[in-house]
């Protein structure tokens, strides 16, 4: 009887000596039953087929599939990583295997692997992705021709076709927080079966279930979510949430030498280094690939143990989902001058009296993450006597300003999916990195808007059920992290109904975890421990009346009120 295990050793021991025998021959054949990307007719091993057939029979234990895979290049046996095309790497991918797909929006997406994963015409596949891309571009794609049956993410944005098949019972959504996708992705990648996190605590979506994964066609719900178990430590309520692994990972990188080592460029990393460290196959389409050697150890972001195939992309149309460009100060929009001012300009100007209080709210030295919209704008009057780091969950902590025109990139976006800049000090990792950043404490301040805000400082921004669903994104992560956290809204919503209440009637995103929320008519504070809201600024030329009539719940009124203050423009 052959043993396996043992003619690897011997194999590596006798080739390092210089000897040659059957044992090189044997472990060459190991090595291609295991490795079957050996295309070299010189690399085919020389063995009977009555050893074959014996070797074949023979369980090959992890141990020697390891030591096999180690060593195999030290005898001269060039393990090729390199495919001829995205067709010839995907096509082995079956009819309802799972798949974890990198990039965050459009941004550092495997976009060849994709086209040719779409001519392949496999289906009822399950789709672990941030999101599914654009109706027309990415895994927007393979949404148009149904290929997919499940989605597995945090956010559906703006892709009209994924909301539209999730709402009409065509496609299964399990929605998730993002920290919770990228670290459940991180455990798969480390062997970690299961994890606690205080993500999602008190949420429908997470801890209690019963959130729509599939609606039937008339509205109905098919398939709800399950509640998960919770546990506490020190004093303090958390989740269980299991890892994710898949069958095949596809994912986008810069720059790859032929062992399958990987560069990432800016923000392109995003999901990108997780996802491929938690399936049995990994399939990188890169910019340039080089030889070994070329790619300095220091500089590598992904070693190549994790990678099994490589294609370098004919070609990259890397489009850009929100380009959005630093025009001049005399270029940007204003409210009219004189006469009496529309919708539209009221709006801009409430808009502005928050964005302009929300600026106070920073304070020299901090790390904050600034929310979509209003929040992010904040940034745009920081006084120029205080400097703040700003973090954006996809993988970028010091996030500069928009680019000029011109100087767009479509590898450098923020959580916004807009492109911007780097600034002197800033560095870029993945979303994984990101998020132990968040769920860590290590952010100080978080900026969000918000659909509804309770008296006890409930926050609900991400979906109203059966009619539109945008998806937690990173927001209940970054609630649940004990930094300091801030809603930015307008007071009442477009029909003129109170957004501040009694109790949230949205699906929550965290319980009991705002602080502060500024409107365009005044400023509440939270008191927790006494679930109260607690007016302490109030806008020019607004009463205390005014306010109690477009609120949704009692308040108290500071005996410190003052007028509602606001950022000078020309700071």
């Amino acid at each position: 009887k052959v043993n396996p295990e043992k003619h690897a050793k011997q194999w590596y021991q006798r080739r390092v000596r210089g000897q040659q025998d059957r044992s090189v021959d044997i472990a060459r054949f190991l090595v291609q039953k295991i490795n079957p990307n050996l295309h070299s007719k010189q690399q085919r091993p020389r063995v009977p087929l009555k050893m074959q057939r014996i070797v074949t029979r023979t369980k090959i234990s992890p141990l020697t599939k390891t030591f096999v895979r180690c060593f195999s290049s030290t005898s001269g046996t060039k393990l090729n990583k390199v495919y001829p095309s995205a067709a010839e790497a995907v096509k082995d991918i079956k009819s309802g295997q799972r798949l974890l797909v990198g990039g965050f929006g459009l941004c550092g997406i495997p976009e060849n692997l994709i086209v040719a994963l779409r001519e392949t015409g496999v289906k009822d596949l399950t789709v672990i992705s941030n999101n599914a891309g654009v109706d027309d571009f990415g895994l927007g794609l393979l949404l148009q021709t149904k290929q997919i049956r499940r989605m597995i993410s945090s956010y559906v944005g703006e892709n009209k076709t994924f909301e539209r098949q999730y709402l009409t019972g065509e496609l299964e959504v399990e929605l998730t927080p993002q920290g919770n996708l990228a670290e459940r992705i991180r455990a798969g990648g480390a062997g970690i079966p299961a994890f606690y996190t205080p993500t999602g605590v008190g949420t429908v979506i997470v801890e209690e279930g019963g959130f729509p994964i599939k609606y039937n066609p008339d509205g109905t719900i098919a398939i709800k979510s399950q509640p998960r178990e919770t546990r506490e430590y020190n004093g303090r309520k958390y989740v269980l949430e299991e890892a994710l692994t898949g069958d095949f990972a596809l994912i986008k990188a810069y720059k790859a030498d032929t062992r399958g080592n990987l560069i990432f460029r800016n923000t392109a990393r995003n999901f990108n280094p997780p996802m491929a460290t938690a399936a049995k196959i990994c399939i990188a389409e890169v910019e340039e690939i080089v030889e070994p050697g070329e790619l300095r150890p220091d500089e590598i972001h992904l070693p190549g143990i994790y990678v099994q195939r490589l294609i370098k992309g004919p070609s990259y149309e890397k489009r850009i989902e929100r380009l959005t460009l630093d025009a001049p100060k005399d270029q940007q929009a204003k409210p009219k001058e004189g006469g009496k001012p529309g919708k539209s300009n009221e709006a801009m100007l409430k808009r502005e009296n928050i964005i302009r209080r929300a600026a106070l709210e920073f304070e020299d030295g901090m790390y904050c993450n600034l929310g979509i919209g209003i929040p992010t704008l904040a940034s745009n009057y920081i006084p120029k006597n205080i400097s703040i780091e700003l973090q954006s969950e996809n993988g970028l902590l010091g996030m500069g300003p928009y680019p000029k025109p011109g100087q767009q990139d479509a590898d450098l976006i923020n959580a916004g999916k807009e492109t911007v800049t780097t600034r002197p000090g800033s560095s870029i990792f993945s979303s994984s990195d990101s998020f132990a950043m968040i769920r860590g404490g290590h952010v100080d301040l978080t900026i969000l808007g918000a659909m509804q805000v309770s008296s006890r400082g409930d926050l609900a921004n991400w979906v109203i059920p059966g009619q539109m669903v945008k998806g937690p994104g990173g927001a209940m992560d970054l609630v649940s992290s004990g930094s300091r956290v801030v809603v930015t809204m307008e007071h009442c919503a477009k029909d003129g109904t109170p957004k501040i209440l009694d109790n949230c009637t949205l699906p929550l995103t965290g319980k009991g975890c705002v602080d502060r929320i500024i409107t365009d008519m005044g400023v509440f504070d939270v008191n927790k421990s006494k679930g109260t809201l607690i007016l302490v600024e109030s806008a020019e030329g607004v009463t205390v009346d005014q306010i109690r009539k477009a609120t949704g719940c009692s308040f108290e009124v500071s005996p410190n009120l003052k007028t509602m203050s606001q950022v000078q423009v020309d700071c």
